[in-house]
């Protein structure tokens, strides 16, 4: 991500208002450093993010930030859609995020099912006890269902094997979001 963020985007050079949600250790000090009081972490448990709070519900205005960043949250998310919608609400008009979640490549629709409730349950079908949902291709549909204009970006197909092994990156959709 931090690479698509430096060669892809002006982010590090407008000082945007950032909302961080369920922020990347690895991440947080750079992002503060850049930003200072316009970044913003967010987390229900994390005792790393500044604000406390549930992705279904967040506390903040209509329209407050330039752009967020969700990674790897939203399949621990009952309700994900409203999650979603709530991301696109606090998100000013011309702004964007990057989502990336894990998606199956090769599977068309999500599969969630509430009568799995329980860890061990869990870990059996989706190969981790918090998941609750595994996301298929449909993952863009369901962030456009939201509001968001999304564009699905496999960033590391733009480099060699040799970059991506070198430089530790993995095959993952980076998904930008626009409102």
């Amino acid at each position: 991500m931090y690479m698509y963020l430096q060669r892809e985007t002006d982010f590090f050079t407008a000082n945007p208002r950032l909302l961080h949600i369920a922020p990347e250790v690895c991440l947080i000090r750079h992002f503060q450093k850049l930003l200072g009081d316009n970044y913003v972490t967010a987390d229900l448990e994390s005792p790393l993010a500044k604000v406390k709070m549930d992705i279904r519900d967040i506390p903040f205005e209509e329209g407050e930030f330039d752009v967020i960043f969700c990674n790897h949250l939203l399949e621990h998310v009952w309700e994900d859609v409203l999650a979603m919608k709530e991301m696109y609400r606090v998100m000013k008009k011309g702004g964007w995020g990057i989502m990336m979640h894990p998606v199956v490549r090769g599977k068309k629709e999500t599969f969630e099912d509430p009568s799995i409730d329980t860890p061990e349950k869990r870990y059996a079908v989706f190969g981790q006890y918090d998941h609750v949902r595994e996301y298929g291709e449909d993952f863009a549909d369901r962030l456009a269902s939201a509001g968001f204009t999304v564009e699905a970006n496999d960033y590391v197909a733009n480099f060699t094997d040799e970059e991506a092994r070198s430089m530790g990156l993995r095959s993952e959709i980076v998904y930008v979001v626009r409102k």
